[in-house]
Protein backbone atom coordinates (compact mmCIF):
# COMPACT_ATOMS: atom_id res chain seq x y z
CA UNK A 1 0.00 0.00 0.00
CA UNK A 2 1.42 3.37 -1.04
CA UNK A 3 0.43 6.93 -0.13
CA UNK A 4 1.66 10.25 -1.52
CA UNK A 5 1.25 12.86 1.23
CA UNK A 6 1.68 16.63 1.21
CA UNK A 7 1.81 18.97 4.21
CA UNK A 8 2.75 22.63 3.92
CA UNK A 9 3.08 23.90 7.48
CA UNK A 10 3.90 22.66 11.01
CA UNK A 11 0.30 21.95 12.04
CA UNK A 12 -0.23 19.92 8.88
CA UNK A 13 3.05 18.11 9.43
CA UNK A 14 1.85 17.04 12.89
CA UNK A 15 -1.43 15.79 11.43
CA UNK A 16 0.47 13.91 8.77
CA UNK A 17 2.82 12.30 11.27
CA UNK A 18 -0.07 11.03 13.40
CA UNK A 19 -1.94 9.76 10.33
CA UNK A 20 1.17 7.95 9.11
CA UNK A 21 1.57 6.29 12.51
CA UNK A 22 -2.08 5.19 12.36
CA UNK A 23 -1.71 3.81 8.84
CA UNK A 24 1.43 1.92 9.83
CA UNK A 25 -0.44 0.38 12.76
CA UNK A 26 -3.46 -0.66 10.68
CA UNK A 27 -1.81 -1.46 7.34
CA UNK A 28 1.69 -2.61 8.39
CA UNK A 29 4.02 -3.98 7.22
CA UNK A 30 3.41 -3.08 3.61
CA UNK A 31 2.76 0.66 3.75
CA UNK A 32 4.98 3.15 1.91
CA UNK A 33 5.01 6.94 2.11
CA UNK A 34 6.36 9.65 -0.16
CA UNK A 35 5.72 13.36 -0.67
CA UNK A 36 6.36 16.62 1.19
CA UNK A 37 6.41 17.18 4.93
CA UNK A 38 8.34 18.30 7.97
CA UNK A 39 9.99 16.72 11.00
CA UNK A 40 6.91 14.90 12.34
CA UNK A 41 6.37 13.13 9.03
CA UNK A 42 10.10 12.51 8.66
CA UNK A 43 10.02 10.73 12.02
CA UNK A 44 7.52 8.29 10.49
CA UNK A 45 9.73 7.64 7.48
CA UNK A 46 8.91 10.33 4.92
CA UNK A 47 11.77 11.77 2.89
CA UNK A 48 10.47 15.17 1.82
CA UNK A 49 10.96 16.05 -1.84
CA UNK A 50 11.76 19.67 -0.86
CA UNK A 51 11.70 21.73 2.36
CA UNK A 52 8.17 22.14 3.67
CA UNK A 53 8.97 25.72 4.71
CA UNK A 54 8.77 26.78 1.04
CA UNK A 55 4.99 26.42 1.38
CA UNK A 56 4.53 28.17 4.74
CA UNK A 57 3.13 31.40 3.33
CA UNK A 58 -0.17 33.17 3.95
CA UNK A 59 -1.89 36.08 2.22
CA UNK A 60 -1.78 37.35 -1.35
CA UNK A 61 0.95 39.90 -0.70
CA UNK A 62 3.22 37.27 0.85
CA UNK A 63 2.70 34.74 -1.96
CA UNK A 64 3.08 37.05 -4.98
CA UNK A 65 6.91 37.40 -4.87
CA UNK A 66 7.26 33.59 -4.84
CA UNK A 67 4.42 32.79 -7.20
CA UNK A 68 6.58 31.54 -10.08
CA UNK A 69 8.59 29.22 -7.84
CA UNK A 70 5.44 27.87 -6.18
CA UNK A 71 3.82 27.28 -9.56
CA UNK A 72 6.80 25.19 -10.62
CA UNK A 73 6.70 23.24 -7.35
CA UNK A 74 3.02 22.47 -7.98
CA UNK A 75 3.80 21.07 -11.44
CA UNK A 76 6.80 19.07 -10.18
CA UNK A 77 4.79 17.58 -7.34
CA UNK A 78 1.83 16.67 -9.55
CA UNK A 79 4.16 14.86 -11.96
CA UNK A 80 5.71 12.99 -9.03
CA UNK A 81 2.24 11.88 -7.89
CA UNK A 82 1.41 10.61 -11.38
CA UNK A 83 4.69 8.71 -11.61
CA UNK A 84 4.26 7.15 -8.14
CA UNK A 85 0.74 5.81 -8.85
CA UNK A 86 -0.19 5.72 -5.14
CA UNK A 87 -3.29 4.16 -3.65
CA UNK A 88 -4.26 7.69 -2.68
CA UNK A 89 -2.98 11.25 -2.70
CA UNK A 90 -3.48 12.65 0.81
CA UNK A 91 -3.20 16.43 0.98
CA UNK A 92 -3.09 18.06 4.40
CA UNK A 93 -4.38 21.59 4.87
CA UNK A 94 -2.46 24.26 2.81
CA UNK A 95 -5.21 24.26 0.16
CA UNK A 96 -3.66 26.91 -2.08
CA UNK A 97 -0.83 24.52 -2.86
CA UNK A 98 -2.36 21.12 -2.16
CA UNK A 99 -5.55 21.44 -4.19
CA UNK A 100 -3.65 22.74 -7.21
CA UNK A 101 -1.43 19.68 -7.01
CA UNK A 102 -4.51 17.46 -6.72
CA UNK A 103 -6.10 19.07 -9.77
CA UNK A 104 -3.01 18.61 -11.94
CA UNK A 105 -2.35 15.10 -10.63
CA UNK A 106 -5.98 14.12 -11.30
CA UNK A 107 -5.64 15.45 -14.86
CA UNK A 108 -2.64 13.18 -15.37
CA UNK A 109 -4.38 10.20 -13.72
CA UNK A 110 -8.20 10.46 -13.66
CA UNK A 111 -8.52 7.32 -11.50
CA UNK A 112 -6.39 8.80 -8.69
CA UNK A 113 -8.03 8.63 -5.26
CA UNK A 114 -7.74 11.97 -3.46
CA UNK A 115 -8.20 12.64 0.26
CA UNK A 116 -7.90 16.00 1.97
CA UNK A 117 -7.20 16.29 5.69
CA UNK A 118 -8.78 19.38 7.33
CA UNK A 119 -11.96 20.73 5.82
CA UNK A 120 -11.88 24.28 4.47
CA UNK A 121 -13.39 26.78 6.88
CA UNK A 122 -16.42 27.47 4.68
CA UNK A 123 -18.39 28.34 7.82
CA UNK A 124 -16.14 31.41 8.14
CA UNK A 125 -15.60 32.65 4.60
CA UNK A 126 -15.73 31.68 0.92
CA UNK A 127 -18.41 29.01 1.14
CA UNK A 128 -17.87 28.17 -2.53
CA UNK A 129 -14.51 26.59 -1.71
CA UNK A 130 -16.16 23.30 -0.76
CA UNK A 131 -17.90 22.91 -4.12
CA UNK A 132 -14.68 23.81 -5.93
CA UNK A 133 -12.72 21.35 -3.81
CA UNK A 134 -15.21 18.60 -4.64
CA UNK A 135 -14.05 18.79 -8.26
CA UNK A 136 -10.70 17.23 -7.28
CA UNK A 137 -11.20 15.69 -3.81
CA UNK A 138 -13.13 12.48 -3.08
CA UNK A 139 -13.00 12.29 0.71
CA UNK A 140 -12.38 14.73 3.58
CA UNK A 141 -11.05 14.14 7.09
CA UNK A 142 -12.65 16.81 9.29
CA UNK A 143 -11.22 17.93 12.63
CA UNK A 144 -14.21 20.01 13.76
CA UNK A 145 -17.49 18.26 14.62
CA UNK A 146 -19.78 20.56 12.65
CA UNK A 147 -17.96 20.19 9.32
CA UNK A 148 -19.07 16.82 7.77
CA UNK A 149 -22.56 17.98 6.70
CA UNK A 150 -21.01 20.98 4.93
CA UNK A 151 -18.57 18.78 3.00
CA UNK A 152 -21.23 16.19 2.14
CA UNK A 153 -23.53 18.90 0.82
CA UNK A 154 -20.75 19.93 -1.56
CA UNK A 155 -20.42 16.40 -2.95
CA UNK A 156 -17.61 14.79 -0.96
CA UNK A 157 -17.70 12.02 1.63
CA UNK A 158 -16.45 13.23 5.02
CA UNK A 159 -15.71 11.83 8.48
CA UNK A 160 -15.13 13.74 11.71
CA UNK A 161 -11.95 12.11 12.99
CA UNK A 162 -11.39 14.21 16.11
CA UNK A 163 -9.00 17.06 16.64
CA UNK A 164 -5.36 16.06 17.25
CA UNK A 165 -5.16 18.36 20.25
CA UNK A 166 -7.16 15.88 22.35
CA UNK A 167 -4.38 13.29 22.07
CA UNK A 168 -1.49 15.61 22.89
CA UNK A 169 0.22 14.97 26.24
CA UNK A 170 -0.15 17.70 28.86
CA UNK A 171 2.57 18.44 31.40
CA UNK A 172 1.79 18.31 35.10
CA UNK A 173 2.48 20.56 38.05
CA UNK A 174 5.92 19.08 38.69
CA UNK A 175 7.06 19.79 35.14
CA UNK A 176 5.64 23.31 35.36
CA UNK A 177 7.53 23.99 38.57
CA UNK A 178 10.73 22.55 37.11
CA UNK A 179 10.36 24.76 34.04
CA UNK A 180 10.04 27.89 36.15
CA UNK A 181 13.02 26.93 38.28
CA UNK A 182 15.21 26.09 35.28
CA UNK A 183 14.48 29.48 33.69
CA UNK A 184 14.74 31.60 36.81
CA UNK A 185 11.01 32.37 36.97
CA UNK A 186 9.61 32.80 40.46
CA UNK A 187 6.72 30.45 41.41
CA UNK A 188 4.35 33.39 41.91
CA UNK A 189 5.45 35.53 38.92
CA UNK A 190 2.73 35.89 36.23
CA UNK A 191 4.05 33.95 33.23
CA UNK A 192 2.81 35.10 29.83
CA UNK A 193 3.24 33.01 26.71
CA UNK A 194 3.95 35.00 23.55
CA UNK A 195 2.94 33.07 20.42
CA UNK A 196 3.36 35.21 17.29
CA UNK A 197 2.81 32.40 14.79
CA UNK A 198 4.51 29.53 12.99
CA UNK A 199 5.23 31.33 9.70
CA UNK A 200 8.02 33.81 9.10
CA UNK A 201 5.56 36.38 7.74
CA UNK A 202 3.45 36.06 10.89
CA UNK A 203 6.38 36.37 13.26
CA UNK A 204 7.77 39.40 11.42
CA UNK A 205 4.41 41.20 11.40
CA UNK A 206 3.01 40.25 14.80
CA UNK A 207 6.19 39.99 16.85
CA UNK A 208 6.86 43.73 17.33
CA UNK A 209 3.20 44.42 18.20
CA UNK A 210 3.10 41.59 20.70
CA UNK A 211 6.32 42.82 22.31
CA UNK A 212 4.91 46.33 22.65
CA UNK A 213 1.72 44.94 24.21
CA UNK A 214 3.75 42.94 26.70
CA UNK A 215 5.93 45.95 27.55
CA UNK A 216 2.80 47.92 28.36
CA UNK A 217 1.55 45.04 30.48
CA UNK A 218 4.87 44.95 32.31
CA UNK A 219 4.48 48.65 33.13
CA UNK A 220 1.30 47.73 35.05
CA UNK A 221 2.53 44.35 36.36
CA UNK A 222 6.33 44.66 36.70
CA UNK A 223 6.84 41.07 37.85
CA UNK A 224 5.57 39.40 34.66
CA UNK A 225 7.86 37.04 32.73
CA UNK A 226 7.53 36.26 29.04
CA UNK A 227 8.19 32.93 27.32
CA UNK A 228 8.13 32.36 23.54
CA UNK A 229 7.72 28.72 22.45
CA UNK A 230 8.93 28.52 18.85
CA UNK A 231 8.75 25.91 16.10
CA UNK A 232 10.97 24.48 13.40
CA UNK A 233 11.30 26.91 10.50
CA UNK A 234 11.04 30.20 12.44
CA UNK A 235 13.28 29.51 15.44
CA UNK A 236 16.23 31.49 14.08
CA UNK A 237 14.00 34.50 13.38
CA UNK A 238 12.41 34.28 16.84
CA UNK A 239 15.77 34.04 18.61
CA UNK A 240 17.09 37.04 16.68
CA UNK A 241 13.96 39.08 17.39
CA UNK A 242 13.85 38.15 21.08
CA UNK A 243 17.40 39.35 21.65
CA UNK A 244 16.21 42.88 20.82
CA UNK A 245 13.00 42.80 22.87
CA UNK A 246 13.05 44.84 26.10
CA UNK A 247 10.83 42.23 27.77
CA UNK A 248 13.80 39.80 27.62
CA UNK A 249 11.69 36.73 26.81
CA UNK A 250 12.81 33.16 27.34
CA UNK A 251 12.73 31.29 24.01
CA UNK A 252 12.07 27.54 24.17
CA UNK A 253 12.14 24.88 21.47
CA UNK A 254 11.10 21.27 21.33
CA UNK A 255 7.92 19.48 22.32
CA UNK A 256 8.98 18.80 25.90
CA UNK A 257 9.89 22.38 26.70
CA UNK A 258 6.74 23.63 24.98
CA UNK A 259 4.53 21.35 27.08
CA UNK A 260 6.25 22.49 30.26
CA UNK A 261 5.92 26.16 29.29
CA UNK A 262 2.20 25.76 28.60
CA UNK A 263 1.70 24.01 31.93
CA UNK A 264 3.57 26.79 33.74
CA UNK A 265 1.78 29.68 32.02
CA UNK A 266 -0.85 31.94 33.56
CA UNK A 267 -2.03 33.57 30.33
CA UNK A 268 -1.08 33.99 26.68
CA UNK A 269 -0.99 36.45 23.80
CA UNK A 270 -1.28 34.36 20.64
CA UNK A 271 -1.72 34.56 16.90
CA UNK A 272 -5.02 33.25 15.58
CA UNK A 273 -4.90 29.59 14.68
CA UNK A 274 -4.75 26.11 16.17
CA UNK A 275 -2.56 27.33 19.02
CA UNK A 276 -5.73 28.53 20.75
CA UNK A 277 -6.63 24.86 21.16
CA UNK A 278 -3.19 24.09 22.62
CA UNK A 279 -3.88 26.79 25.17
CA UNK A 280 -7.38 25.43 25.84
CA UNK A 281 -5.99 21.94 26.41
CA UNK A 282 -3.72 23.43 29.08
CA UNK A 283 -6.37 25.75 30.59
CA UNK A 284 -4.37 28.88 29.74
CA UNK A 285 -6.54 32.02 29.37
CA UNK A 286 -5.67 33.88 26.19
CA UNK A 287 -5.92 36.99 24.06
CA UNK A 288 -5.79 36.53 20.28
CA UNK A 289 -4.24 38.96 17.81
CA UNK A 290 -3.75 38.65 14.06
CA UNK A 291 -3.09 40.71 10.97
CA UNK A 292 -2.00 40.26 7.36
CA UNK A 293 -0.78 42.59 4.63
CA UNK A 294 -3.22 45.45 3.80
CA UNK A 295 -4.38 43.98 0.49
CA UNK A 296 -5.00 40.55 2.02
CA UNK A 297 -6.77 42.19 4.96
CA UNK A 298 -9.13 44.08 2.64
CA UNK A 299 -10.04 41.01 0.59
CA UNK A 300 -10.55 38.76 3.62
CA UNK A 301 -12.68 41.43 5.27
CA UNK A 302 -15.07 41.39 2.31
CA UNK A 303 -15.52 37.62 2.50
CA UNK A 304 -15.57 36.93 6.26
CA UNK A 305 -18.88 35.33 7.33
CA UNK A 306 -18.43 35.07 11.10
CA UNK A 307 -17.81 37.50 13.93
CA UNK A 308 -14.96 35.42 15.40
CA UNK A 309 -12.11 33.35 14.00
CA UNK A 310 -10.91 31.89 17.30
CA UNK A 311 -11.54 28.14 17.44
CA UNK A 312 -12.30 28.11 21.17
CA UNK A 313 -15.08 30.62 20.57
CA UNK A 314 -16.44 28.70 17.58
CA UNK A 315 -16.42 25.19 19.06
CA UNK A 316 -17.74 26.29 22.46
CA UNK A 317 -20.30 28.59 20.82
CA UNK A 318 -19.23 31.45 23.07
CA UNK A 319 -17.22 34.63 22.64
CA UNK A 320 -15.16 34.16 25.79
CA UNK A 321 -11.77 34.75 24.13
CA UNK A 322 -11.07 38.38 23.15
CA UNK A 323 -9.53 38.80 19.72
CA UNK A 324 -7.96 41.76 17.93
CA UNK A 325 -7.82 41.32 14.17
CA UNK A 326 -6.59 43.44 11.28
CA UNK A 327 -6.44 47.13 12.14
CA UNK A 328 -7.54 46.28 15.67
CA UNK A 329 -4.42 44.22 16.24
CA UNK A 330 -2.74 46.96 18.24
CA UNK A 331 -0.58 46.84 21.39
CA UNK A 332 -2.85 49.02 23.54
CA UNK A 333 -6.09 47.00 23.33
CA UNK A 334 -4.25 43.68 23.57
CA UNK A 335 -2.35 44.85 26.64
CA UNK A 336 -5.56 45.95 28.35
CA UNK A 337 -7.22 42.60 27.59
CA UNK A 338 -4.26 40.75 29.09
CA UNK A 339 -4.40 42.91 32.20
CA UNK A 340 -8.10 42.11 32.61
CA UNK A 341 -7.30 38.38 32.60
CA UNK A 342 -4.86 38.96 35.45
CA UNK A 343 -7.15 41.17 37.51
CA UNK A 344 -10.66 39.85 36.78
CA UNK A 345 -11.56 36.36 38.12
CA UNK A 346 -14.86 36.37 36.18
CA UNK A 347 -13.04 36.86 32.86
CA UNK A 348 -10.80 33.90 33.65
CA UNK A 349 -13.72 31.73 34.78
CA UNK A 350 -15.59 32.44 31.55
CA UNK A 351 -12.62 31.27 29.52
CA UNK A 352 -12.09 28.15 31.65
CA UNK A 353 -15.70 27.09 31.02
CA UNK A 354 -15.39 27.70 27.26
CA UNK A 355 -12.12 25.79 27.07
CA UNK A 356 -13.57 22.78 28.89
CA UNK A 357 -16.56 22.65 26.55
CA UNK A 358 -14.25 22.93 23.54
CA UNK A 359 -12.09 19.97 24.50
CA UNK A 360 -15.12 17.79 25.20
CA UNK A 361 -16.63 18.53 21.79
CA UNK A 362 -13.32 17.86 20.02
CA UNK A 363 -13.25 14.29 21.33
CA UNK A 364 -11.13 14.29 24.46
CA UNK A 365 -11.21 10.81 25.98
CA UNK A 366 -11.94 8.92 22.73
CA UNK A 367 -9.77 7.06 20.22
CA UNK A 368 -6.65 8.92 19.07
CA UNK A 369 -7.46 11.14 16.05
CA UNK A 370 -4.52 9.81 14.02
CA UNK A 371 -5.90 6.28 14.29
CA UNK A 372 -9.46 7.44 13.52
CA UNK A 373 -8.12 9.28 10.48
CA UNK A 374 -6.25 6.18 9.32
CA UNK A 375 -9.43 4.08 9.57
CA UNK A 376 -11.26 6.68 7.52
CA UNK A 377 -8.54 6.67 4.85
CA UNK A 378 -8.54 2.88 4.54
CA UNK A 379 -12.33 2.82 4.31
CA UNK A 380 -12.26 5.50 1.62
CA UNK A 381 -9.89 3.52 -0.63
CA UNK A 382 -11.40 0.09 0.05
CA UNK A 383 -13.65 0.32 -3.01
CA UNK A 384 -10.62 0.26 -5.30
CA UNK A 385 -9.55 2.82 -7.95
CA UNK A 386 -11.71 5.86 -8.37
CA UNK A 387 -14.16 5.50 -11.27
CA UNK A 388 -13.05 7.48 -14.32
Amino acid sequence: MKFFMIAGEPSGDNLGGALMAGLKELAAPGVEFMGVGGPAMAAQGLVSRFPMEELSLMGLWEVLPKYRALKERIAQTARAVAEAQPDALITIDSPDFCLRVARQARALNPSLRTIHYVAPSVWAWRSGRARKMAQVIDHVLAILPFEPPLMQAAGMSCDFVGHPIVADPVAGKAEAAAFRAANGIAPDAPLVLCLPGSRQTEVSRLGPRFDEALMRLRDRVPEIRVVIPTVHGVSALVHDMARRWPTAPVVVEGAGEKRAAFAAADLALAASGTVSLDLAANNVPMVIGYDVAPLSRFIIGLMLRTDTVTLVNLVSETRAVPEYLGRNCQPGPMSRALYRLIEDPEARAEQFAAMGKTMERLGRGGEAPGLRAARSVLAAISSGPRPR
